[in-house]
């Protein structure tokens, strides 16, 4: 009698399973993909491998962030507790850096360690967002729910803002009216305005004076590269001219050159770039003439970077 040498059919509970962990396979392969896409893992890891074949003299002609280290690391601005900061700008002038506040609106000044030397309440503004230092004392500030741009002077002896008080210009519509005009940075050598639109992350230029004074309409910038969830804050470089661009929903810091192209990033995550703990929510970043970075994040911690 010949024996039957085919395999057993798997049992009803065998299949189950089987399907199960089929399901839970394709779950973590969805979930990876899914929080790779949201943190923009593979344009990060394009940028780590272009950074890598950068050549020294190139890195050296930039700020090159992967070569900063946090020196003060997430300090809490005493006085600051239910504030929200939501932007920095440096003035070479007095050697301080100036930061607004949205939740409650004022204008701060701090010194280079993030002690707050003066508070000046901002009348007038809905949701100051942005600020830039213009020189001469003349700043920038953005009004994200009101898509204005005022342009004030801040006194040494200066205890508050009425934006009655100057002169304002119309940013115009955004693309999503909630998500604003959150950043500013103020340009030199090229005589312009950066704009930072928020949600979806796109940059303007505004051309203007070292007095203030605007000229014609904004223009986008086609930049194809910003490969972020949002914008938070812009500043300029003022050695090399490159533009850093923060965004608080990636967690990242990125250089880029006056053509718009990635230069160097620097990931804002715990553990890394010294580092503790993860910033909870990059809004501003400033630079100073010797390259040192200063953030700020909501609600009142305040960070430095230096090149180590």
């Amino acid at each position: 009698m010949a024996v039957s040498s085919s395999t057993p059919s798997p049992t009803p509970q065998r299949q189950a399973r089987l399907v199960r962990r089929w399901y839970f396979w394709l779950f973590i392969v969805v979930a990876a993909y899914a929080i790779a896409a949201i943190m923009h893992w593979d344009a990060r890891a394009k940028l780590w491998v272009v950074e890598r074949m950068t050549p020294q003299a190139q890195r050296d002609a930039s700020v090159w962030l992967p070569d900063y280290h946090a020196f003060i690391d997430g300090k809490a601005m005493t006085g600051l507790e239910t504030d929200e900061a939501s932007d920095l700008t440096y003035n070479p002038d007095t050697k301080t850096l100036f930061s607004v506040m949205g939740k409650h609106a004022f204008l701060v000044e701090l010194n280079l360690e993030g002690d707050v030397l003066r508070k000046m309440p901002l009348n007038g503004w809905a949701n100051p967002e942005g600020v830039a230092y213009l020189g001469g004392g003349r700043m920038a500030i953005t009004d994200e729910r009101e898509h204005l741009m005022t342009v004030v002077t801040v006194a040494p002896d200066t205890k508050a803002l009425n934006a009655a008080d100057w002169p304002q210009f119309d940013l115009g519509p955004s693309a999503n009216q909630n998500k604003g005009f959150e950043g500013i940075a103020w340009d030199p050598r090229r005589g312009q305005i950066l704009l930072g639109e928020e949600r979806p992350a796109a940059m303007f230029t505004l051309k203007s004076d070292d007095q203030g004074k605007w000229q014609g309409d904004k223009v986008k910038l086609a930049y194809t590269t910003l490969n972020l969830r949002n914008l938070s804050a812009l500043d300029v470089d003022p050695r090399t001219g490159n533009t850093l661009v923060l965004s608080a929903d990636s967690h990242m810091l990125l250089e880029l050159d006056p053509t718009g192209k990635q230069v160097s990033f620097m990931t804002l995550l715990g553990g890394l770039n010294g580092l503790k703990d993860t910033i909870p929510r990059a809004e501003g970043v400033a630079m100073d003439e010797s390259g040192t970075i200063y953030m700020v994040s909501e609600p009142n911690l305040f960070y430095v970077f230096r090149k180590f």
